[in-house]
Protein backbone atom coordinates (compact mmCIF):
# COMPACT_ATOMS: atom_id res chain seq x y z
CA UNK A 1 0.00 0.00 0.00
CA UNK A 2 1.01 3.55 -1.06
CA UNK A 3 2.23 5.70 2.11
CA UNK A 4 3.63 9.09 3.03
CA UNK A 5 5.26 10.60 5.77
CA UNK A 6 3.64 12.13 9.03
CA UNK A 7 5.50 14.87 11.22
CA UNK A 8 3.40 16.22 14.22
CA UNK A 9 5.52 18.73 15.83
CA UNK A 10 4.44 20.55 18.95
CA UNK A 11 6.44 22.85 21.08
CA UNK A 12 7.91 20.65 22.94
CA UNK A 13 9.09 17.96 20.80
CA UNK A 14 8.49 15.97 17.41
CA UNK A 15 5.85 13.79 18.59
CA UNK A 16 5.25 11.60 15.45
CA UNK A 17 7.68 11.14 12.46
CA UNK A 18 6.77 7.71 10.36
CA UNK A 19 5.07 6.72 7.18
CA UNK A 20 1.61 6.17 7.04
CA UNK A 21 -1.10 5.11 4.89
CA UNK A 22 -3.96 8.20 6.04
CA UNK A 23 -4.52 10.66 8.45
CA UNK A 24 -7.84 12.01 9.18
CA UNK A 25 -7.57 15.88 11.23
CA UNK A 26 -9.81 17.99 12.66
CA UNK A 27 -9.40 21.23 10.33
CA UNK A 28 -11.35 24.41 11.06
CA UNK A 29 -13.79 24.09 8.35
CA UNK A 30 -14.35 20.14 9.59
CA UNK A 31 -12.47 16.81 9.80
CA UNK A 32 -10.45 16.06 6.57
CA UNK A 33 -9.09 12.81 5.67
CA UNK A 34 -5.40 12.63 3.50
CA UNK A 35 -4.35 9.92 1.45
CA UNK A 36 -1.41 9.53 -0.58
CA UNK A 37 -0.64 11.66 -3.35
CA UNK A 38 -2.59 14.20 -2.32
CA UNK A 39 -3.26 18.01 -3.35
CA UNK A 40 -1.07 20.76 -1.90
CA UNK A 41 -2.84 22.17 0.73
CA UNK A 42 -2.52 24.80 4.17
CA UNK A 43 -4.98 24.50 6.95
CA UNK A 44 -5.40 25.51 10.08
CA UNK A 45 -6.35 23.08 12.91
CA UNK A 46 -8.81 23.35 16.02
CA UNK A 47 -8.77 21.07 19.17
CA UNK A 48 -9.90 17.18 18.64
CA UNK A 49 -8.96 13.90 17.11
CA UNK A 50 -5.89 13.04 14.88
CA UNK A 51 -6.41 9.61 13.73
CA UNK A 52 -3.58 7.83 11.33
CA UNK A 53 -3.84 4.41 9.85
CA UNK A 54 -0.26 2.49 9.65
CA UNK A 55 0.13 -1.22 8.93
CA UNK A 56 -3.60 -1.44 9.11
CA UNK A 57 -3.82 -0.17 12.79
CA UNK A 58 -5.70 3.07 13.46
CA UNK A 59 -3.81 5.66 16.16
CA UNK A 60 -5.58 8.69 17.50
CA UNK A 61 -4.35 11.41 19.39
CA UNK A 62 -5.39 14.37 21.02
CA UNK A 63 -4.48 17.62 19.31
CA UNK A 64 -4.65 21.00 19.78
CA UNK A 65 -4.41 24.13 17.68
CA UNK A 66 -2.48 24.56 14.64
CA UNK A 67 -1.99 24.04 11.23
CA UNK A 68 -1.09 21.17 8.37
CA UNK A 69 1.00 21.78 5.47
CA UNK A 70 0.11 18.40 2.78
CA UNK A 71 2.08 17.97 -0.16
CA UNK A 72 1.77 14.67 -2.29
CA UNK A 73 4.27 12.87 -0.07
CA UNK A 74 4.78 14.45 3.21
CA UNK A 75 1.77 15.74 5.86
CA UNK A 76 3.20 18.26 8.59
CA UNK A 77 1.24 18.65 11.52
CA UNK A 78 2.31 21.66 13.85
CA UNK A 79 0.34 22.25 16.66
CA UNK A 80 0.39 23.26 20.36
CA UNK A 81 -0.54 19.56 21.71
CA UNK A 82 -0.42 16.19 20.67
CA UNK A 83 -1.19 13.37 23.26
CA UNK A 84 -1.89 9.51 22.56
CA UNK A 85 -5.26 8.31 24.25
CA UNK A 86 -3.29 5.61 26.36
CA UNK A 87 -1.28 8.65 27.67
CA UNK A 88 -4.88 10.56 28.69
CA UNK A 89 -5.17 10.90 32.71
CA UNK A 90 -9.34 10.97 32.60
CA UNK A 91 -9.32 12.57 36.23
CA UNK A 92 -6.52 14.91 35.87
CA UNK A 93 -8.24 16.28 32.67
CA UNK A 94 -11.89 17.09 34.51
CA UNK A 95 -9.97 18.28 37.49
CA UNK A 96 -8.36 20.70 35.09
CA UNK A 97 -11.10 21.84 33.07
CA UNK A 98 -13.15 22.12 36.26
CA UNK A 99 -10.34 24.86 37.65
CA UNK A 100 -10.11 26.74 34.01
CA UNK A 101 -14.11 27.16 34.55
CA UNK A 102 -13.88 28.23 37.82
CA UNK A 103 -11.23 30.84 37.24
CA UNK A 104 -13.58 31.96 34.02
CA UNK A 105 -16.30 32.23 36.92
CA UNK A 106 -13.88 33.83 39.80
CA UNK A 107 -12.05 36.65 38.10
CA UNK A 108 -12.42 40.05 36.71
CA UNK A 109 -10.79 38.83 33.18
CA UNK A 110 -8.93 40.74 30.51
CA UNK A 111 -10.34 39.33 27.01
CA UNK A 112 -6.50 37.29 26.15
CA UNK A 113 -6.97 35.93 29.66
CA UNK A 114 -10.62 34.65 28.58
CA UNK A 115 -9.10 33.61 25.30
CA UNK A 116 -6.23 31.30 26.72
CA UNK A 117 -8.24 29.71 29.27
CA UNK A 118 -11.01 28.99 26.58
CA UNK A 119 -8.11 27.47 24.94
CA UNK A 120 -6.96 25.49 27.46
CA UNK A 121 -10.37 23.85 28.12
CA UNK A 122 -11.15 22.68 24.43
CA UNK A 123 -8.15 21.33 24.51
CA UNK A 124 -8.80 19.37 27.56
CA UNK A 125 -12.21 18.91 25.94
CA UNK A 126 -10.37 17.11 22.82
CA UNK A 127 -8.32 14.88 25.26
CA UNK A 128 -11.60 13.89 26.98
CA UNK A 129 -13.66 12.87 24.26
CA UNK A 130 -11.16 10.61 22.85
CA UNK A 131 -10.39 9.32 25.84
CA UNK A 132 -14.14 8.46 26.37
CA UNK A 133 -14.37 7.25 22.61
CA UNK A 134 -11.83 4.95 23.26
CA UNK A 135 -13.65 3.68 26.03
CA UNK A 136 -16.65 2.97 24.73
CA UNK A 137 -15.60 0.79 21.63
Amino acid sequence: MSTFRLEIVTPEARTYSDDVEMVVLPGADGEMGILPMHAPLLSLLKPGELRLKKDGHEISLAIGDGFVEVGPDRVSVITDMAVEERLIDEAATEAAIARAQADLKARDLGGEEVASIEASIAKSIAQLNLKRKRRSH
